[in-house]
């Protein structure tokens, strides 16, 4: 092999290395976490750029941690689902211990940037977050109970009260509201997902609610928490925190929530469940983008 030839494959395993510790971190599902957690600084205060890049690169570290460790706890799940087969540790080119070393070596440094350059009770929030992601839903929840999503999905809501500690230095109500938002919005959100993959998950034996109930009554549990998504939705509004902008479309994007959840349990499909995983995305990026327009006006 010539020189050139093995600078080139050296370069291309470096970037397969980096590429897959990488995905580790689970970017996708980090983007809508740091705009929850920007959006949430702004209408706690007027945060400065550098408080805000060091919150987000805080919770991406504290997130991208979570996200390795469960890369190497889930890896025998990951192996028989087609979707995650091919994941760094369930594939096989990067081993568990150094996925939890990356993950814990990540949740660490998400602590002390935190406490040093933020504050120590976002620090701790962020640490729970990350904690709860790993021990409460991937060890405990994910493979014992279909209400997996529902209690753990609590470590994803946990970005506003980060958010909020940043700027404010505590917690106040407002940022509670926000928490039990993205609590509530969790299960439809990953309930429309689930409905897309159930014989996957059947096969690899983890009780999402469409294998262990059913996929209609799936159906009737993301109605049911849309519709409790869009009264705690309007509950910000109801406590002074937020005015007629934020209650008009918190009532919009509710009740358009609401229609894509009942059309998908009277007319049942995987387009029709795939179209309300993707709204839900959007639902969320909207709501909170309409408490920063609703806080500025």
């Amino acid at each position: 092999m010539t020189t050139s030839a093995r600078t080139a494959t050296l370069s291309t395993s470096w970037r397969t290395v980096i590429g897959d510790y990488f995905e580790m971190t689970k970017p996708k599902v980090q983007s809508l976490l740091l705009f929850t957690t920007v959006t949430t600084m702004y209408v706690a205060g007027d945060p400065s750029l550098g408080l805000v890049a060091l919150t987000c690169l805080g919770g991406a570290l504290s997130a991208g941690g979570a996200g390795a460790i469960n890369h190497a706890l889930d890896r025998d799940l990951d192996r028989v689902m087609k979707r995650t087969a091919d994941r760094p540790v369930a594939s096989g080119r990067v081993t568990p211990g150094a996925a939890i070393a990356f993950g814990a070596g990540l949740g660490v440094s998400s602590f002390v940037l935190l406490a040093v350059a933020v504050n120590p009770l976002a620090a701790a929030l962020s640490l729970s977050g990350l904690l709860g992601y790993v021990f409460v839903y991937t060890v405990w929840l994910k493979r014992t109970t279909p209400q997996n999503i529902v209690i753990g999905g609590a470590a994803g809501a946990v970005p506003p009260l980060v958010a909020w500690a940043a700027v404010t230095g505590g917690l106040t109500g407002t940022p509670l509201y926000l928490f039990a938002i993205v609590f509530f919005w969790t299960p439809p959100h990953f309930w429309s997902l689930s409905l897309l993959m159930k014989d996957e998950y059947a096969r690899a034996g983890v009780p999402m609610l469409p294998v262990v109930r059913g996929e209609k009554e799936t159906r009737r549990q993301i109605l049911l928490y849309t519709v409790l998504l869009y009264a705690v939705s309007q509950l910000p509004f109801c406590a002074g925190a937020f005015g007629a902008t934020y209650l008009v479309c918190s009532m919009l994007l509710g009740a358009c929530f609401i229609y894509g959840a009942y059309r998908l349990m009277r007319r049942p499909s995987r387009r029709t469940a795939l179209r309300l995983y993707l709204y839900s995305l959007a639902y969320l990026a909207l709501l909170f983008g309409a408490m920063v327009a609703d806080a500025r006006l």
